[in-house]
């Protein structure tokens, strides 16, 4: 029997249809990742396609590793030639080979949200730009969203003209894109504008790598922004063996520069496409199903499909109606304890989700008293810690000199007595010859303004670097950092913090340790591991990705962080109007309203709708 007779009919249709443009809509559970996983596996043995000329690519690390698990399980030999990443995954790795054609060295450094935020917040101070009216958070929103939309910081300069506030966001674009090159580092988005203009610049460049991928294949479609859509666009425009995978009812990200065109349009863009549904789901029970069909089905602007399974009727869906939210938090706590009594579920078998992490404490407030274990996805990012941070910055420091924001957040810590008035006349000394802030250090004896006691010290620190860097070479990287934890009496400076978030006074020499254990785990599992390929891997994980599978507890999320996830039971907190839908939501549906009277009108009753007839669904159960 062969592996593609396991296959429903329209899954075995998604597999077979190997060249040409394919748009596969694939409803929530009804196996699109086995799909994609024997398409794979039937373009090598049975078209003969060599596996390097395969991209398969997906938007979290945790799906991609998922994926890639389930390629290597069903091709076997030869699996390691294909490419199954993310897409940022995808852009690091071409641009860590062609990013000196951008100007960059090719081993920049990659800059996280808080990173991107710490330098827009010393530019918006410099040159006074933010204002009541406009605050750094929209001025980072401003930036990340044109750059979703293959708008560099020239393009977005030239687009204010007449616009007092677009004036003052070109200004910042201006300063933080001057930055980052002069850091030599890209942050999450520029990774793909960057190589979206590497391709339209180099058609050498463009083409080796579509004669690479002849076959590529795209993973949750409906959540691609702009810059995404071009990038694979680019790809596959000489071959056009283009597979993605997608529901737009499941498009949720909007808020993040997601664009539902990119899958409504997807045969405007390619005529010839072979369009699929799938529609056999797999996850749920028919009741659960009937429930989410009879919501969705009236959304406005949406593709026809409507889910069902051959699982059986199953349990109603519960409604329970309260009137405040310690009360609504005190259900959900007694009702987990009594599943977990009876031996009708473990912990980790449960999940609890609401529309934003602010409705996360009164629940944890009620597990912690109820004694019930939970990890909790959006809170303090093990990545984003004070003490992580730090060592972060060092390792950066060590791997790149070149990231100023880096050095300059180490190079009083621990305390060195290099005061705020010395790094000032540092980095003016750097501004002005164009060199990096750790080289201005180096040369900290011809600093003018610089008194010889600072200027020993910026020189110290310097030197100590070197020591490290001469280091890195000879030893492991989890080697290297306990080298610089003892060198620099880290440990011990942790216990002088007097942070109100330590729980327990070791907690941060803890995370401390952890990472060290996270970086003998990246060693053991990678051929030629490098410093600069761990700090790539932190830089792109995820919240969900911390959480650990064999831990037995609840886990509390948003309903953003749980999609594609699959669990036993879960409760849904919070749906309540301004609340789920969002007070965001229904102001836009009254800014449509007021742009457009009949689709406002439509939208509105749409909303109405779908409260009502979820109203009716669940109350059955009562």
């Amino acid at each position: 029997m062969s592996i593609y007779d396991t296959l429903n009919s329209e899954q075995k249709k998604a597999v077979l249809q190997t060249d040409g443009p394919v748009l596969i809509l694939a409803g929530a559970g009804s196996g699109k990742t086995r799909v994609l996983t024997h398409r794979i596996a039937y373009l090598i043995d049975e078209c003969g396609v060599n596996p390097w000329n395969i991209l398969a690519i997906t938007f979290t690390n945790k799906a991609a590793g998922e994926m890639r698990d389930r390629v290597d399980n069903i091709v076997g030999f030869g699996s390691e030639s294909i490419w199954v990443a993310t897409f940022h995954s995808t852009c690091v790795r071409i641009l860590r080979r062609y990013a000196d054609k951008l100007g960059y060295d090719n081993n920049f450094t990659i800059y996280d949200s808080d990173d991107s935020k710490s330098v827009l917040k010393d530019i918006c101070k410099r040159f006074q730009l933010e204002t009541q009216q406009l605050k750094l958070r929209a001025i980072q929103t401003a930036i990340s969203h044109a750059k979703d939309n293959c708008v560099d910081a020239r393009e977005y300069a030239l687009s204010s003209a007449g616009d007092f506030r677009k004036q003052k966001i070109a200004k910042a674009f201006i300063e933080y894109e001057n930055t980052l090159k002069k850091n030599n580092a890209m942050d999450f988005d520029d990774l793909l504008l960057n190589t979206v203009k590497l391709f339209k610049d180099n058609p050498d460049v463009l083409e080796q790598y579509q004669e690479r991928f002849r076959y590529i294949m795209v993973d949750e479609y409906q959540d691609t922004n702009n810059v995404q859509f071009e990038f694979i666009r680019l790809l596959a425009d000489k071959y056009r063996n283009l597979c993605v995978v997608g529901d737009d009812d499941q498009s949720i990200y909007r808020f993040r520069g997601a664009n539902i065109r990119n899958i409504l349009d997807f045969e405007k863009v390619y005529p010839d496409a072979c369009v699929i549904k799938l529609e056999q789901n797999y996850r749920s029970t028919q009741c659960i199903l009937d429930a989410a069909n009879n919501v969705i089905k009236n959304n406005y602007g949406r593709k026809d499909k409507a889910l069902w399974t051959d699982e059986g009727k199953g349990e109603l869906v519960r409604f329970k109606q309260v009137n405040i939210g310690p009360e609504e938090a005190e259900f959900i706590a007694k009702d987990i304890c009594k599943l977990k009594k009876s031996g009708k579920a473990s912990y980790k078998d449960i999940a609890v989700l609401y529309r934003t992490n602010a409705q996360s404490r009164l629940i944890e407030e009620r597990f912690v008293y109820e004694g019930i274990p939970y990890d909790l996805v959006g809170g303090t990012n093990f990545y984003s810690r004070r003490e992580i941070k730090d060592m972060l910055a060092y390792l950066k420091t060590i791997d790149s000199g070149a990231d100023d924001l880096s050095v300059r957040r180490i190079i009083n810590v621990p305390k060195r007595g290099i005061g705020a008035t010395s790094i000032a006349h540092v980095q003016d000394y750097a501004d002005r010859i164009n060199t990096s802030f750790l080289k201005a250090c180096d040369e900290a004896d011809i600093i003018p303004g610089l008194n010889k006691t600072a200027a020993a010290k910026c020189k110290a620190f310097a030197n100590m670097i070197k020591v490290f860097r001469a280091y890195s070479k000879e030893e492991s990287l989890d080697q290297l950092l306990q080298h610089v934890i003892r060198e620099i009496g880290y440990i011990d400076y942790l216990y002088t913090i007097d942070d109100s978030e330590n729980v327990e006074d070791n907690e941060r020499q803890q995370n401390v340790d952890e990472l060290i254990s996270k970086m003998a785990a990246y060693e053991e599992k990678e051929d030629e591991p490098t410093l600069t390929g761990f700090l790539e891997e932190v830089a792109r994980v995820a919240d969900i990705d911390n959480i650990s599978e064999d831990d037995d507890k609840v886990l509390l999320m948003t309903l953003h962080s749980a999609k594609g996830l699959e669990f036993d039971h879960v409760y849904l907190a919070g749906m309540e109007e301004n609340v789920f839908p969002s007070y965001m939501t229904l102001m836009n549906v009254t800014m449509i309203l007021k742009d457009s009277k009949r689709r406002g009108v439509l939208l509105m009753l749409e909303l109405q709708e779908q409260r009502s007839i979820l109203r009716s669904l669940v109350q059955r159960a009562e």
